[in-house]
Order: structure tokens, then sequence, then C-alpha cells
């Protein structure tokens, strides 16, 4: 009889906290850990969207307004989540802005400074925010989204791509940092997805892109990442850590 530890394949009962709920992968993701049992934080910027989000995911959901972008705001919503719920198992940083600007543009200062305080500088903000509370665990998962513009580069997108790419290498440092306490930290970098970031690219851009640029020959949908991210923060995902996992339909495999 093996000695390994029974470890659950379930997040029933866990509380997690999700930036960018309100729409796209952070509310797929909502609704898909509310599925499975969990309590889900659902945090966005605006609150009756996030309310919206929570009623979807059942009486085990509560919304709050969140400015990732804001340091008080996190301390003070991450600190009134973990009093409501009772304590705090997961964090899923998927907070993020669409920041495509040239370089010569006259508001490339100002992209790149919010660039990086959405997608990067929060990052670490919310961890260190949920830290105490993720030390209470006994299976604590951080995920952070970042992009496969973290993996590569697309013209005219250095902010965004940036910050992305600084995602990744949080990731890989906090992982080193925090592997001794158990805690797991890992991060994916969806491809074309269909969010609300991409609701602009006219459907025929869409396709060529996709027919031209990923193996599957289509865009992703946000179920298909929320469901990678699931598998990352279940118990029984305890030795994966400082993962950097593409969920781009095999775009960056492809050469041509």
């Amino acid at each position: 009889m093996s000695d390994t530890p029974n470890r659950s394949r379930s997040i029933a009962g866990r509380v997690a906290i999700i930036t960018g709920a309100a729409s796209g992968m952070g509310r797929a993701t909502a609704r898909l850990f509310a599925s499975e049992g969990a309590k889900v934080a659902v945090t966005d910027l605006d609150l009756g969207a996030c309310e919206a989000v929570a009623s979807e995911c059942g009486e085990d959901a509560r919304a709050y307004a969140l400015d990732v972008g804001d340091k008080d705001a996190i301390e003070q919503v991450v600190a009134k989540i973990a009093e409501d719920f009772g304590g705090i198992d997961i964090l899923v940083n998927n907070a993020g802005v669409s920041s495509f600007c040239p370089l010569e543009d006259d508001g490339y200062e100002n992209v790149w400074h919010n660039a990086l305080a959405v997608m990067l500088t929060a990052h670490q903000r919310m961890v260190r925010a949920a830290l105490p509370h993720l030390r209470n665990s006994d299976a604590a998962r951080i995920v952070n989204i970042a992009s496969t513009e973290g993996l590569g580069a697309t013209p005219g997108d250095t902010p965004y791509v940036a910050a992305k790419t600084g995602v990744t290498g949080l990731t890989r440092g906090l992982a080193v940092d925090l592997g001794p306490e158990a805690i797991t930290v890992n991060c994916i970098c969806p491809g074309p997805i269909r969010t609300t970031m991409t609701d602009a690219v006219p459907e025929e851009h869409k396709t060529i892109f996709a027919k031209r640029r990923t193996a599957l020959r289509r865009y992703g949908d946000p179920e298909e990442v929320a469901h990678v991210t699931l598998s990352l923060v279940l118990p029984a995902a305890s030795y994966i850590t400082g993962a950097i996992i593409p969920v781009d339909g095999g775009l960056m495999a492809r050469n041509a």
C-alpha cells in the first residue's frame, strides 16, 4: 500500500478570489469554480457587473468592487473577503487591460504605467495581501494569468508585452519563494481567446488569424482557459509550481 497522502481533486468549500471576474476568462473561471463547490469572491471595477456574475455563481459567491491599480483598495478588499469567508485558499490574478500603443504615441507613457500597474504590480500586491490567509490553508494555490504576449511579441504592443512577460518572471520568483511553504504559484498564457478585449476584432479577421497561426485553426473560449486554471488549483496539483502554461490552440508551437 502506498504511503502517498490522499490528495483531493475537489475544490468544494475552498475560498477563491478572482480578479477581473466581471467578464471573459474571469467570469468563466468564477462560474466554473462555483459549479465545483468553491466559495467565490468575484472582484472587478464595476460592482454591478460583479453582482451579476455572483448571482450566476450561486449563494456561495459574493461581489466586491476592486480597482487592482489601487494598493489601499487591494489591502482592504482582500481583508474583507477573508473576514467574510473565514479565509482564503485560492488566488487567481486575472485582471487586465488592453494596452496596444505604438512607441511614438503621445500617450505611450500613460499606457505603459497603467499596463504595469494593473497587470504586474497588482499581481504581487494581491499575493502579498492574501499571503497571511493563504498560509493558513492546507492547499494554497496562486494562478497568474499572463498571455502568449509574454512568450513572444506583437508589433506596437510593448506595454502589454512587458507587463505579461513580467508576470511569467514574477510567477517563477514567487514559486521559489513560497515553495518551502507548499504554496504553489503557476502561470497561464492564453492565446487568441473570445473575450471583451478581442470583441473589436472582426469575425473574418479572427478566422484568418486563427487559421494562419494556431494548430487548432480557431479562437479559444474563456471556459477552455478556466478549466486549465481549475486543474492548477486542485489540492491534487501539489507538485506543479513555477509552470508557464500556454493555452493557445498551438499558437506557440506552430512555425508556419
